[in-house]
């Protein structure tokens, strides 16, 4: 009767779904809440359970689960909500992901560091996309891998016990107090995870946070997939897409726009894609460079994800470090990778730097060529030898249309590896996928990282890949119209208010081809003190945000998004992006980010409001 109960509404949700939950990577972010996140959004689709209201207008009206649609989003909850009703297990105990892989990674990452066993048992062959060896080797996780004939045949274990079925019916588990995390692997779909028992409940949040950082949760289309089956519905007939050819135009697009040499990598996020590079590194320095250590260099205020999953692996790997790299305020990133270059190769290690160029949320850029001297400079370890060269990581996400690793870009002859998150420009926020290129010096690389993207599972999906092929070939002509609305606002901005500090690219700079559309501002402040001068400036972010989403509601959102196809996005990095990076290292400031289609004369009218008002 209450599995009747369940799917009679999810039919009915599925007929009235809102198209944003299919379409959007942000959903309803005016009523969203953080600290409520999924949470919120399950009360009340419960609520709407109970009255048997499944009125697409009701639907619309739920607050967001995530703020990003990579942490999860409306679909991804209501199928992990029916999952759980049909288990008798609470909500949170269901976590769906796209990845076949990533929830048994956050399982043995958990375990590894609690120094706790595992054993992971299957039944039939061996999955196909697990490979045992290099898990041991590379990520150090340890574990038994074991097959058995029949569920039933599960003995108890003085540790965690994995169970990964492979039937591919959708909601159905057979949980036994012998069984810690139920895996069900959905090959076109991706997997969810069944947490069991009240026991294994403080492993959540940790696998939400492998999700969050090293993977995607299943995307709105699959989830929508997932319930269709749930319900014993087949998915809609839709044109099916050309996917080899989709992924030659997106390959084509991106040589093109890139000039990279070799073939690009797809994966399902720039998350996805940074996690394939830092693990392809680590083993290819497990190969190359046996015995030594390895450091990862990374600026402590850039994107929060960056930061955090940087941070997550050495924190897994005993001969892997982050060294901070200090680049804004005061700092000068040429000087800083000087600095702490000639301290690894004191210590004789292999260093990995990971960088944004433009900076986030200050938006400089280095001396380009004091930059290809500093990574080029040979340096000897106190023995005398000459030191390993560096890998140059670089996050060009803000400006994915400069060529940095062609043939004759400015760093073509320093080993360079240059990634993009697609949910910006590349797909006009339309999906989440992102990408990575090499240059000839770093091409030999590429084997391993792809080989730790398929590990993971974390390819782009056939849709992502879809998507990207209709909105590449456009992407370079609205990063030059976006460009030109953001400088428009700028020199508003400077006029308007020239009290106000703001962080943007030069003309100069522009006229090389750095054409972001995102400035940070620093408004004027008050106070006696520096205390008081700081509370009065992020009361004073708020207030100009609010405001500008509350005049143009229809256009202006609080979103950490860059790139969208319409519209204008605000964020304070500190509570947004920075969101794992140390206290003292975040910038309350607010960051703006134009799209080549918005009203920016109405733009312009409330922000002249704005400076009337203060």
């Amino acid at each position: 009767m209450k599995e009747n109960k369940v799917l009679n509404y999810i039919e009915e949700v599925l007929d009235n779904v809102p198209n944003d939950w299919l379409r959007l990577t942000t959903h309803r972010l005016d009523i969203y809440n953080e600290a409520l996140a999924k949470t919120q959004f399950l009360e009340q689709f419960e609520g709407l359970f109970n009255e048997n209201n499944a009125a697409t207008s009701s639907l619309s009206e739920l607050p967001t689960a995530f703020d990003y649609i990579r942490l999860g989003h409306p679909l991804s909850c209501v199928l992990e909500w029916a999952v759980s009703k049909l288990n008798d297990l609470k909500s949170d105990n269901v976590i769906s992901f796209s990845s076949k892989t990533a929830p048994v990674l956050a399982v043995l990452r958990k375990n590894l560091l609690a120094n706790k066993d595992t054993q992971i048992i299957y039944a039939g062959e061996v999955p196909e996309y697990f490979d045992a060896e290099t898990v041991k080797r590379v990520y150090g996780y340890k574990f038994d891998l074991k097959q058995v004939k029949d569920i039933a045949n599960i003995a108890a274990f003085d540790g965690s016990t994995v169970f990964i079925s492979q039937q591919g019916e959708i909601g159905k588990a057979a949980l036994s107090p012998d069984i810690d995390f139920f895996i069900s692997v959905y090959a076109d779909l991706g997997s969810m995870i069944l947490v069991n028992g009240e026991k294994n409940e403080n492993y959540i949040s940790e696998i939400q946070h492998v999700r969050r950082r090293e993977t995607i949760a299943m995307t709105p289309a699959d989830c929508f997939s997932a319930l269709q089956r749930l319900i014993g519905k087949a998915s809609p007939a839709d044109k099916k897409s050309d996917v080899e050819a989709d992924k030659a135009s997106v390959l084509a697009s991106i040589k093109a726009i890139t000039g990279a040499p070799a073939k690009a990598l797809i994966g399902s996020s720039g998350l996805s894609i940074q996690y394939a590079i830092m693990m392809g590194l680590v083993h290819d320095a497990l190969d190359r460079h046996k015995g030594k250590a390895i450091k990862f260099i990374v600026p402590p205020n850039c994107y929060g994800g960056t930061n955090d999953q940087a941070r997550r692996v050495a924190a897994c790997i005993d001969h892997v470090e982050v060294l901070d790299l200090l680049v804004d305020r005061d700092n000068n990133m040429v000087q800083s990778i000087d600095s702490v270059l000639d301290k690894v190769a004191k210590e004789d290690a292999v260093p990995y730097i990971i960088a944004e160029i433009p900076t986030n949320p200050r938006v400089e850029v280095p001396d380009l060529k004091k930059l290809r001297e500093v990574l080029s400079k040979k340096r000897k370890t106190p023995s005398g030898e000459v030191a390993i060269d560096p890998v140059f990581i670089l996050d060009q996400t803000f400006c994915p249309n400069v060529q940095f690793v062609s043939e004759d870009g400015i760093l073509s002859k320093i080993r360079t590896i240059s990634y993009v998150s697609g949910s910006k420009f590349p797909s006009g926020g339309k999906c989440t996928a992102g990408y990575s290129v090499a240059n000839k010096e770093a091409e030999a690389l590429l084997e391993k990282i792809e080989k730790h993207l398929r590990l993971c599972d974390n390819e782009a999906t056939d849709l992502q890949v879809k998507i990207l092929a209709e909105q590449l070939p456009s992407m370079n002509q609205r990063i030059e119209e976006a460009y030109k609305n953001t400088r428009e606002f700028v020199n508003f901005i400077k006029e308007a208010l020239p009290a106000a500090k703001i962080n943007f690219v030069s003309e100069e700079l522009a006229k090389e081809g750095f054409t972001p559309s995102v400035f940070s501002l620093d408004l004027p402040t008050k106070g006696n003190t520096d205390e008081e001068k700081e509370t009065y400036k992020r009361a004073l972010n708020n207030e100009l945000i609010n405001m500008m989403i509350k005049e143009i509601p229809n256009e202006s959102k609080y979103c950490v998004s860059y790139g969208q196809l319409k519209g204008c996005y605000w964020t304070i990095p500190a509570t947004s992006t920075q969101g794992t990076t140390k206290e003292g290292d975040k910038d309350y400031i607010a960051r703006v980010a134009l799209s080549p289609d918005l009203d920016l004369e109405r733009h312009k009218e409330v922000f002249l409001d704005f400076v009337r008002k203060i």
